[in-house]
């Protein structure tokens, strides 16, 4: 019974790190994505410049 458990208990912990891997790679694609965004749309400043689009 033991080991049962123990393989359940382990195919329940790859799959639950399976799935935050998948969710952070949808996160990395949408940074990415507002990164690009952001480069490409910094000469569009108020000021008219070639601005940095980032505060940092």
């Amino acid at each position: 019974m033991v080991p049962i458990l123990l393989v359940l208990l382990l195919a329940l912990l790859l799959f639950g790190a399976g799935f935050a891997v998948q969710l952070l790679w949808w996160i990395a694609v949408a940074v990415l994505v507002l990164w690009l965004l952001g480069f490409l749309m910094r000469g569009t400043t108020a000021a008219g410049g070639r601005g940095r689009w980032y505060r940092w």
